[in-house]
């Protein structure tokens, strides 16, 4: 059995796209997905060979479907379904906002919460010599 079509926010779901079908609807109906350049409705229905543009947590994402999902699937399946068309400085986009920001402040273990004054202490140097 081969399907014809799919509901675009069923297909953006069941590839892993978005973590829920509701996200998925919430996108489409905000806007945030479209096909040929126009905004899609939740209920569009997908076809194979379309390209699906996806604007998530700031990154513009392209994908061209390759197979046609009703159902949720395991990762690796899923990646056969489309073809990541996102261009390469899209993706390096996270990596250049990244670049220069400090990590998560180290503790010893076993040195406990730090307290109020520690906080304060921590952060008025990250402040006084990180920002400069």
């Amino acid at each position: 059995m081969t399907l014809q079509k799919v509901r675009v926010d069923q297909w953006l779901w069941s590839v892993r796209i978005f973590k829920s079908r509701s996200k998925a609807t919430a996108a489409c109906k905000g806007g945030k997905v479209r096909i040929d350049g126009h905004p899609v409705k939740p209920s569009f229905h997908l076809k194979g060979g379309e390209t699906v543009h996806v604007t998530k947590d700031g990154f513009n994402l392209q994908f061209e479907v390759l197979q046609l999902l009703h159902k949720r699937v395991s990762f690796p399946l899923a990646q056969l379904a489309y073809k990541d068309r996102t261009p390469q400085e899209e993706r390096d986009k996270y990596k250049d906002w990244f670049v220069g920001k400090s990590g998560v402040e180290f503790r010893e273990k076993g040195a406990g919460r730090p307290s109020k004054k520690d906080r304060r202490t921590l952060e008025s140097f990250k402040t006084h010599y990180l920002d400069e």
